[in-house]
């Protein structure tokens, strides 16, 4: 029987940047995501760390030849922000039962609900030997629970089959079907919905407002800053603090340039930047996958939003050649602006047994919801039939 090493770190910024892309890269499904750079600009701008309730505590597995076999992006949790996998009702749970939720292991990608794979291994037998270690160290370190967010398929069902527990969720996704321009995607619409996405886009017209999407060496420090605006802009909104800051963006925007791609909205009547959104770039079996993140606005237009954060986006898309975009967490709008759903899923063991079938009875009710919503949303398809 093969006997495996295990070593925690103190972050990702402590693994050689060769040795983690050597292994990254020998995975499917990964994203930018889950990239060195993205993961330490975290760290470095103090995004998560002992301040912030996330604690990066990679977990680095080798087998009896001191060979690296896989890294799982783990972090100790002291609340459930920034997860988009909520389980604030677990807590509360395990809490009047007088016992402590958190800490609990999280293995993430930190504040980017978006699927792809989570533990980087060699092979499929080193995925599923972390995953039992992963399993074990919880029980070691007496954490209540552990929770895999947004994995691939094969993780899933690895973890499914020693006992974590699946969860479903639901997310939005626009897929090129080979147009050749935007009104060719609006001509797969039922009429109905043509109708209304020409009516939004008039109204951006007749505001004065263009849109312009610049990608990598594109976007400027000026396209940056005024991203940054708008997206803390957004949270204050909402009474939050952002939970990513300024250094992050400008570490990423040096480190990984070419993964990011900016829409810009200007009134060019008073020539001036008035919102934007956030595009992440990746590859998807050869093919670009833009993946949507964060959208927001100086100053309020009508149809706005759905022009930065969906029209000019998808046309960009088609101009561009971009197979996908990832519409991110939440927004059943996205429907009726030829958005598709698209299943999710996240796996959780928990420690104690009882509460373990208090959840799993919790998540086959849950489940049947879901499939029950995707049911309904399929049927609301905007597509014509």
């Amino acid at each position: 029987m093969t006997k495996y090493k295990v070593e925690t770190t103190e972050g990702i910024s402590k693994i050689p940047k060769k040795i983690y892309e050597k292994i990254w890269n020998l995975n499917s499904s990964v994203t930018p995501f889950t990239k060195w750079e993205f993961l330490v600009a975290m760290e470095i701008a103090g995004c998560v760390g002992e301040k912030t309730g996330w604690i990066p505590r990679p977990l680095l597995v080798y087998d009896e030849n001191s060979t690296l076999c896989g890294i799982a992006p783990r972090y100790a949790k002291f609340h459930s922000y920034g997860e988009y996998v909520f389980d604030w009702a677990w807590a509360n749970a395990f809490e009047n039962s007088g016992r402590s939720y958190y800490p609990k292991w999280l293995v993430a990608s930190p504040f980017s609900p978006v699927s792809g794979t989570r533990i980087l291994t060699r092979d499929n037998k080193a995925r599923s030997t972390i995953l039992k270690i992963l399993t074990e160290e919880t029980k070691k370190n007496e954490f209540s629970s552990i929770h895999l967010l947004f994995g691939n398929d094969d993780e899933l069902k690895d973890a499914e089959n020693i006992g974590w527990l699946r969860r479903f969720g639901v997310q939005f996704q626009w897929k090129n079907r080979g147009f050749s321009c935007f009104d060719d995607f609006l001509k797969t619409l039922s009429q109905k919905k043509r109708k209304k996405i020409k009516a939004e886009r008039r109204k951006i017209t007749e505001s004065q407002i263009k849109c312009y999407v610049y990608q990598g060496n594109e976007i400027t420090s000026e396209h940056w800053d005024f991203f940054y605006k708008c997206y803390e802009n957004t949270y204050w909104e909402h009474g939050n603090a952002p939970y990513l800051n300024r250094d992050f963006f400008s570490y990423v925007a040096e480190k990984m340039s070419e993964h990011f791609a900016i829409c810009i909205a200007e009134n060019r009547k008073e020539k001036k930047f008035i919102a934007s959104s956030l595009m992440m770039l990746g590859k998807e079996n050869g093919e670009t996958i833009a993946y949507g993140r964060y959208w927001g606005a100086l100053e309020r237009v009508s149809c706005l939003h759905f022009e930065v954060s969906y029209y000019s986006p998808i046309e960009w898309a088609i101009n561009s050649g971009v197979a996908k975009i990832e519409g991110g967490a939440q927004g059943e709008h996205k429907l009726a602006r030829g958005f598709e759903p698209n299943q999710t899923g996240s796996v959780h063991w928990i420690s104690d047994d009882r509460f373990r079938d208090a959840v799993k009875n919790f998540l086959a009710r849950e489940g049947i919801g879901v499939e029950s919503y995707l049911s309904e949303l399929n049927d609301r398809s905007p597509f014509q039939t």
